[in-house]
């Protein structure tokens, strides 16, 4: 599949990474310091709190310090108006993408402490990022985590004006019960969504995601911390300090929840061994003068044996190194044999990347470690990522079964379809499928127009558009939408001007029953959802 690649002056674009509803992100070379970065770009130019928006979450970010926060290079815009953010390139995909799976407590455990260390920093600030969730948690290629996206962070001495309007925002699977409840926040939300984080990958799922968003927020608001099993019992005081319900009652800051964790102890690893040096005896005639009386008084008979005694050692010399070579190598084959033996074993059992260290993934990168392009390891790898695709196809196809088409977010079949453009941008199922909900919002949003439910129609046409931005059919919809609604706004406009006109002409007289225009009026703003 062909695609016209953006053009950014100063950066060489290889291809994007990924569309959302107001944004997308290329993979680019900057060309002055020759690094590959993500470039940001919004999809339009004209709405202009969004733009005011897009920039303040470059500035926060910037302001920020911390290696496990994403790093902002550049902001700035296109000759089209439109505003891009050029930022750190994170190669190692996100934890949305390990959905499902357990992971071992010690690595859960590192996750958790790298982004409370980014959020301390975050708090310190007078910010709250509003949005910890697992898609916006990236990893390195050394497996550090790395939070992002503060596209709604905001400073916690100022109310955001969607809560003043009674407007939650985040994800309600991993959002506070406060947050839910459009309550004024503090930091101690996002230690609660960290807390969900948590709790989801020591157990594999969110137990508190309901069938539907009024079911999640509920859950929220009323459940109590899952008891964990035994294994992990030693993380149900820190969740229930983490999840409980009143901000009073949780952690204060970060700084606690840091010293929390350090007081945690999964497991005990084995203790590193180090073995005595090897002591080498000095051999006479090598390197060491066996006999101390000068050269120039030694026979020179006493040369010979000698120097038949050097070759004697160099010649065992060379055998042993030989043979510990070729030891080496025996011992690297059967290393890759029982690797590839775990990998397969992993693949079976449907251990694809999870967990870090005990997976297919993991076991077929330790092959290549060993014996870079290692044909069956490379192959495994391949059907790693097919196997890892089927499965986000299966469950995208599944959700549409179920209409969870957007939401919830990291659970629906627009999210599972995008999983899939991650991993092989290419892939046509996924785009088909994208077209086809793009489509199912279409004919919503036409079936609303039949019932003059006006507002529902614009609805679905937005909807639409955050699965495909581009779609020029929805995008005709909406703008034909916003014509005719400005149309009749404006014509109602005129005909209140000229009967306000000749009411004022006209004598007076006593006040009438409602008019046959205001009830027109009213009844195109009841239409309109105005």
């Amino acid at each position: 599949m062909t695609e016209n690649l953006i053009e950014i002056p100063g950066y060489t674009v290889h291809g994007r990474l990924g569309k959302g509803g107001m944004a997308e992100v290329y993979l680019a070379t900057q060309q002055s310091l020759q690094r590959k970065v993500a470039v940001k770009v919004l999809l339009d130019s004209g709405d202009q709190d969004f733009n005011t928006r897009f920039i303040q979450e470059g500035h926060i970010v910037a302001s920020l310090h911390n290696p496990s926060i994403i790093t902002i290079f550049d902001i700035n815009r296109l000759a089209d108006g439109r505003y891009y953010m050029a930022m750190e390139f994170v190669p190692g995909g996100d934890l949305a993408q390990h959905k499902g799976e357990v992971f071992e407590p010690q690595r859960a455990l590192a996750i958790v402490r790298q982004i409370a260390g980014a959020l301390a920093v975050v708090h310190a600030k007078g910010l709250i990022h509003r949005d910890i969730k697992p898609a916006n948690i990236l990893f390195r290629n050394d497996g550090t985590a790395v939070l992002t996206d503060f596209g709604i962070a905001k400073d916690t001495q100022i109310d955001s004006e969607l809560t003043h309007f009674g407007v939650a925002v985040g994800s309600p699977a991993y959002s506070s019960p406060e947050q839910t409840q459009c309550q004024r926040l503090d930091a101690r939300s996002d230690i609660y969504s960290l807390g969900l984080i948590l709790l989801e990958m020591l157990i594999g799922h969110n137990s508190y995601r309901g069938s539907n968003y009024t079911q999640t927020v509920l859950n929220q608001v009323q459940m109590p911390v899952p008891v964990l099993p035994p294994r992990l019992a030693m993380f149900q005081s820190l969740l229930e300090r983490m999840l409980t319900k009143d901000p009073a009652q949780r952690m204060p800051d970060c700084n606690a929840l840091l010293a929390a964790l350090a007081q945690i102890e999964p497991g005990d690893s084995d203790a590193t061994q180090i073995q005595p040096a090897v002591l080498v005896a000095a051999v006479p005639g090598v390197g060491v003068t066996a006999d101390p009386a000068p050269a120039a008084q030694r026979p020179a008979t006493t040369k010979r044996p000698l120097r038949r005694l050097m070759w004697v050692l160099l010649w065992g010399l060379l055998l042993v190194l030989g043979v510990a070579v070729g030891g080496l190598y025996l011992k690297q084959q059967l290393q890759v044999r029982q690797l590839l033996g775990d990998a397969e074993q992993r693949l079976q059992a449907g251990q694809l990347v999870e967990p870090q260290q005990d997976s297919a993934d993991y076991y077929f990168q330790q092959v290549l470690q060993l014996d870079a392009g290692n044909a069956r390891a490379l192959e495994g790898l391949q059907r790693v990522q097919n196997q890892r695709i089927a499965n986000f196809i299966g469950s995208a196809e599944s959700a549409i079964q179920e209409q969870r088409l957007l939401l919830p977010e990291d659970d629906s079949a627009v999210f599972y379809f995008r999983q899939v453009l991650l991993l092989e941008p290419d892939n046509a199922r996924a785009q088909t499928g994208l077209q086809q909900i793009a489509e199912l919002y279409r004919d919503k949003a036409k079936q609303a127009y039949q019932r003059l439910a006006f507002p529902v129609a614009l609805e679905m046409i937005d909807a639409g558009l955050q699965v495909q931005p581009d779609n020029p059919e929805l995008l005709q919809m909406r703008r034909e939408h916003l014509q005719l609604k400005a149309s009749t706004k404006a014509a109602v406009t005129d005909s209140r001007k000229r009967q306000a006109a000749q009411q004022k002409a006209a004598a007076p007289a006593p006040k009438a029953e409602e008019s046959l225009l205001d009830k027109v009026t009213n009844g195109w703003n009841s239409i309109w959802g105005n």
